[in-house]
């Protein structure tokens, strides 16, 4: 079986592994292999996980793994690596400093890795430690030729050929000078917005509640700031999002919540607010927790040659019938295998390095 086919098939196995954490009360499946070595195991990883990082919570562990056992389905695979010549002729060492704002973040490059045929080192966020390495012995007990490949570190890397990184703007600017020398890809923050034009429907800004606060607004996919037309009417806006309000049973959301209202009352900052999200006019992209940036806009023309321009500070465009690559609203956290962060092509990079 060749490298391809092989690799199509281990995903496929995991996606059915997973598929059996996408409710509540996890049910195992007859379809589902090595249950009786895995099963368990990583029912208390989902535990710990959620234990060990507050904003990990059950929901968001559940919608985590859901996008991932939609997208690793046979159809789905094959379309994805259909464009990619695989594997690379002479693998080298790749490395993955990932980050850990959201479960599995850095499951995507992984994969891409993966399928790539390179050996990869991988360096986890100290925030998302749980999941990855459980599902990576998983991986490897499906194809054992993978054992080996694969390796897990905490130390300083060394000994690698290239460098795929994502953090923040800070730490980007020590990646970009202490990777100089290698092919890297290094990912800063981005943020998502969305165009309003006044016309949406209850279902369409119900959606856009969900690209808001899932995962508390910590991906770059999550939306941060609203762009809406003059003497825009909030309240159909509030109205929608209104079932969200539980979100302040967090106690991480809800002490962020206050402590931003404090800090822009003491500023005397002119709030819209429902008890749950705070509105701020602001020309900035990066809105806090629980909080959602907003901008007048008069011309969309205008707008659109603006975030054009601002294209390296964006991740998605939440919008209807707007602009050729919108994202539709509610599907923000919901990207194909072909959505690459920051438009990079991942799996092409690493065929070229």
């Amino acid at each position: 079986m060749n490298h391809k086919k092989n690799i199509i098939k281990t995903l496929e196995h995991l996606g059915v592994f997973l598929g059996q954490f996408t409710s509540v009360e996890p049910k195992k499946s007859k379809e589902a292999l090595h249950n009786d070595l895995f099963f368990d195991g990583f029912k208390q990883q989902l535990k710990l996980a959620q234990e060990y990082n507050g904003w990990f919570t059950k929901a968001n562990l559940i919608f985590a793994i859901q996008q991932w056992y939609n997208l690793l389905q046979k159809k789905i695979l094959e379309q994805w690596l259909s464009a990619y010549k695989l594997p690379v002729q002479h693998p080298k060492k790749v490395a993955i400093i990932m980050a850990g704002n959201i479960p599995l973040v850095g499951f995507h490059d992984f994969i891409s890795a993966l399928v790539s045929g390179h050996n990869i080192v991988i360096k986890q966020s100290s925030n998302d430690k749980h999941l990855l390495p459980y599902l990576v012995s998983y991986v490897q007990h499906l194809a054992p030729n993978l054992k080996g490949k694969i390796k897990f570190t905490n130390n300083k890397l060394e000994d690698f050929d290239a460098v795929i990184a994502t953090g923040s703007n800070n730490t980007a600017r020590y990646f970009e000078a202490y990777f100089k020398d290698y092919p890297a890809i290094v990912r800063k923050n981005r943020n998502s917005v969305a165009i309003l034009t006044g016309k949406e429907s209850k279902e369409q800004l119900t959606g856009l509640a969900e690209d808001i606060f899932r995962y508390y607004g910590l991906g770059c996919r999550s939306v941060s700031k609203l762009f809406v037309p003059k003497d825009y009417d909030f309240d159909g806006f509030f109205n929608a999002i209104y079932e969200w309000h539980p979100i302040m049973n967090s106690a991480k959301y809800a002490n962020n919540y206050d402590y931003n209202k404090a800090v822009y009352l003491m500023s005397e900052f002119n709030l819209l607010e429902n008890g749950f999200l705070m509105l701020k006019e602001d020309p900035h992209y990066g809105s806090p927790i629980a909080t959602l940036f907003y901008e007048f806009y008069e011309n969309l023309e205008t707008l659109k040659e603006r975030l054009k321009n601002d294209n390296k500070y964006i991740q998605c465009i939440v919008s209807e019938g707007l602009l050729t690559k919108e994202i539709p609203f509610g599907h923000t956290q919901c990207p194909s295998l072909g959505d690459y962060a920051d438009n990079v092509d991942t799996v092409d990079f690493l065929l070229k390095i």
